[in-house]
């Protein structure tokens, strides 16, 4: 009996000792790739809840790059202080290539180690998830929050900074609109979105555009634009909007030949990255703030290699192997409905 009971007490032992081991004590954050509103909320959630559950926070600048480079230093709460109505990001951001390779992955991986980083919270787009997943498979406890203005990332209905960065868009398509009926014209509006047409759809439909190029329609026929553009003349239209997708590009050049071939001015704006900046907006403040408290809840929980995502009004998370294996489509109705209302 006893020395059965003392078996049982070492047993007992060697689990709490590996609870203990297996504890987050120390929380380490960054933002890569392309910044977005509602990154610094982000940032600021992570740190609070961290600090209130009586973890350590560490900030890594200028994402993986600034990991391999070991520009890593402390956060307090007052480090986030009035920081939830600022653009960008304060931690600041860059792309890294050698985070690409599996040495760059190793060294990024032993880094953290080295600084105590048990769990880290990984905010950007797919790529910033894909270096998260390398990590994640060499022993570091990671979570990724979608930070991008493109809302390309296919497991969740929200990307932090795309509120704010599509507000920002029709704003600017707005004021355009009021020049271009002033003179008459036709006007090509070039948003963002490389690879994602969501953000060109939905200033299509918030601006009443008569025509909207996305990167996943790219089989377009000028020909048949150019002869919209002049049927809505003949009818008594005083301007006509086109809204293109960065994917797309060439709007320049896309309005010397509409104006060529139909005799109307016609004129191109690039708006570029002011929709990057900017004071988000509310809804970027609050989901960022939410799922910032969420990656610190998960890693609490003894989760990892999560993905925190936002559908049909729910907070959820993924395994990152699964989130980064689904595809992202623009919704064919919503489509549907854009090019209806442009009638």
């Amino acid at each position: 009996m006893e020395k059965g009971g003392n078996e049982m007490a070492e047993a007992n032992k060697k689990v709490r000792l590996d609870e203990i081991e297996d504890r987050i004590r120390t929380i380490g954050v960054l933002t890569s790739g392309g910044d977005a509103p509602g990154m610094n909320a982000a940032i600021r959630a992570v740190v609070r809840t961290a600090l209130a559950k009586g973890l350590k926070v560490r900030g890594i600048r200028r994402g993986y790059h600034g990991l391999l480079k070991e520009e890593i230093i402390d956060l307090s709460a007052r480090d986030v202080s009035d920081t939830i109505q600022r653009g960008g990001t304060i931690l600041q951001t860059a792309r890294c290539q050698a985070m690409r390779t599996e040495e760059g992955q190793q060294k990024a991986a032993a880094i953290c180690k080295k600084y105590g980083i048990d769990g880290l919270v990984v905010i950007g787009g797919d790529g910033s998830f894909a270096g998260a997943q390398r990590l994640a498979n060499l022993g570091v406890k990671t979570i990724g929050l979608p930070g991008t203005i493109d809302l390309d990332i296919a497991c969740t209905d929200y990307t932090i900074g795309f509120d704010t960065a599509v507000n920002t868009a029709m704003e600017a398509i707005d004021k355009i609109r009021d020049t271009s009926t002033s003179h008459e014209r036709c006007s090509i509006i070039e948003v963002m979105g490389r690879d994602a047409g969501y953000l060109a759809l939905w200033c299509g439909i918030a601006n009443g555009a008569e025509c909207i190029l996305m990167p996943e329609e790219r089989n377009y026929n000028e020909e048949e634009l150019i002869e919209d553009i002049l049927e809505n003349k003949k009818r008594g239209k005083k301007n006509y909007i086109i809204i293109n997708a960065e994917g797309i590009g060439d709007s320049i050049n896309m309005a010397k030949r509409i104006e060529e071939a139909t005799g109307i001015e016609t004129r191109a704006s690039i708006i570029g990255h002011m929709q990057r900046g900017g004071s988000p907006t509310c809804k970027d403040r609050v989901y960022a703030s939410t799922m910032g408290a969420m990656a610190v809840e998960l890693l609490l929980a003894g989760k990892s290699n999560r993905v925190v995502g936002y559908q049909h009004g729910a907070y959820v998370d993924f395994d990152i192997n699964e989130a980064l294996s689904m595809k992202k489509k623009i919704p064919a109705h919503q489509y549907e409905i854009a090019k209806l209302l442009a009638l």
